[in-house]
């Protein structure tokens, strides 16, 4: 499950690099839950949490149905 999730956020990464920010897969948790930390101009970006739900869990629920959700960490 890890390399599934990491290589869904390699493929989001380069939208995040552009505008100066990162993400960072955290841990994977037994119940689908999955904590990113995000990084550079994400982890103070008033919008992170926008980008957390319309980003970054949208695209892993989307490619990983057991996804449920996707939380900062």
């Amino acid at each position: 499950m890890k390399e599934k999730v990491e290589a869904v956020l390699k493929k989001i990464r380069p939208a995040l690099q552009k505008d100066g920010g990162d993400v960072e897969l955290v841990e994977i948790l037994p119940n689908g839950i999955v904590r990113v930390r995000l990084k550079g101009a994400c982890a103070g970006c008033p919008m992170s949490q926008m980008t957390l739900r319309n980003g970054i869990e949208r695209v892993l629920k989307q490619e990983i149905p057991e996804i449920k959700a996707v939380e900062p960490a």
